[in-house]
């Protein structure tokens, strides 16, 4: 693999030494007096078998589904990391951490060794070895949502099992609990419950929150008619719906269930079916049909619809960044999303579209962090890192040895 840069040399970013962040300093000297020996046994967010640093430790996983060859893109260090081989894998997720390959027959879990923790008022940064976990049953239209205590594979039938958020950090599987009953989509883990998607018969969909062990807590009054997409927000947990999403929250132990409507109606080829975003941001994108984006700002609970060209892909970092959107003419373009103006074009074209657009191939996605995003291009061997606050400006152009036509981020 090399690196290329619009602005001159890649010049490495240096890894931080550094154990604690300053917040982290003042939390543990107001927790732990001189008279604790825990204090300088174990500093406060220690994890065995990693190293903390004090910037985003970033990796790309990627997947050739062709060939099965699967790789890992340190964007710290610009090194690329060759992972075993997976043949007939059709999709990559990740949960900021672990990356899912899913395929035919099963699911197969990769440790990226990139990701962080966040304790609300501070953030810890880990990296460590990446290693291979293990194969989990199921094939097409398995899902899988995680947060730091569990995992939660649903099914395409709707069975759902919680794995150990602990046992997969060991590099192991370890043994699943089976939730009782089906769901009528993910079951989705949140504030130390499950947030499922419960129907009987031909009903609408209802909400009801569940313990770990699946017992029912919770069901605030809701409706879900043909429940598409789901994300994790500062916000809350929402659900996409025909009418529009439905927001569940929790606050000091009670949870409520909110719709955010469209407001009109939506031909069902129009609706948000799957939501893009930046982990922790409250503002999300979907397609809305083959020439518009939808972008949901959870806090001031709107929708707004921009018009854009064919869309291939779209995200955003979140309130006050650009829309992004890769379009069938295999450029970038950045919208303003209180306007819906385009503000910025990349050239020339970065990538060749047509063949993933008329779903042949697993089209482009746009990944977005804090400072960048990253844009796979599989016919041309490579992936670009994107200033999106600097005019679309290509920062970075990674030329790699397999065609990445799956890619999802890590360590966010």
């Amino acid at each position: 693999m090399s690196v290329r840069s619009r602005t001159g040399p890649l010049i490495p970013a240096l890894l931080s030494a550094a154990l604690l962040t300053a917040g982290c300093a003042g939390q543990e000297d107001a927790e732990s007096g001189p008279e604790d020996p825990s204090s300088s046994a174990t500093p406060h967010g220690y994890v065995e078998g990693a190293t903390e640093a004090a910037e985003q430790q970033s990796r790309l996983l990627l997947g050739d589904p062709g060939t099965g060859d699967t790789r890992v893109l340190d964007l710290i260090t610009g090194k690329i990391h060759d992972t075993a081989r997976r043949a007939g894998v059709t999709e990559l997720t990740t949960d900021g951490r672990f990356g899912y390959f899913h395929g035919a027959d099963g699911t197969h879990v990769l440790d990226s060794g990139a990701w962080m923790v966040d304790h609300g008022d501070h953030v810890h940064y880990y990296r460590a070895k990446i290693q291979e976990v293990g194969e989990l049953p199921g094939g097409p239209g398995t899902s899988i949502r995680s947060d730091a205590g569990a995992t939660v594979v649903t099914a395409a039938d709707g069975t759902a099992d919680v794995h150990s958020r602990a046992d997969l950090e060991k590099g192991t599987l370890g043994t699943p609990a089976r939730l009782p009953g089906t769901y009528a989509g993910p079951v989705v883990p949140y504030a130390e419950h499950l947030i499922a998607l419960t129907r009987d018969g031909d009903a609408p969909a209802k909400v009801a929150v569940l313990d770990r062990s699946g017992k029912r807590v919770a069901a605030p009054a809701s409706e879900c008619e043909d429940p598409r997409g789901d994300a994790v927000t500062r916000r809350g947990v929402v659900l996409g719906c025909a009418d529009g999403a439905l927001l569940v929250r929790e606050d000091h132990g009670t949870f409520t269930a909110e719709k955010i409507a469209y407001g009109e109606d939506v031909p069902k080829k129009e609706r948000a079916a799957r939501f893009r975003h930046r982990p922790d941001s409250s503002t999300l994108t979907a397609a809305a049909g083959g020439n518009a984006v939808w972008v949901l700002d959870v806090t001031k609970r709107a929708w707004t619809r921009v018009e854009t060209g064919p869309v291939v892909a779209a995200n955003t970092a979140g309130e006050g960044s650009p829309l992004l959107v890769l379009e069938t003419d295999g450029a970038l373009h950045g919208y303003d999303m209180s306007t819906g103006e385009e503000t910025a074009v990349t050239e020339p074209l970065l990538t060749d579209v047509p063949e993933a657009a008329t779903g042949e191939a697993p089209a482009p996605v746009i990944e977005v962090d804090r400072s960048r995003a990253y844009l796979n291009d599989p016919a041309g061997r490579r992936v670009y890192e994107i200033d999106y606050n600097d005019a679309l400006r290509v920062a970075r152009t990674f030329d790699l040895d397999v065609r990445p036509s799956l890619m999802a981020e890590t360590g966010r």
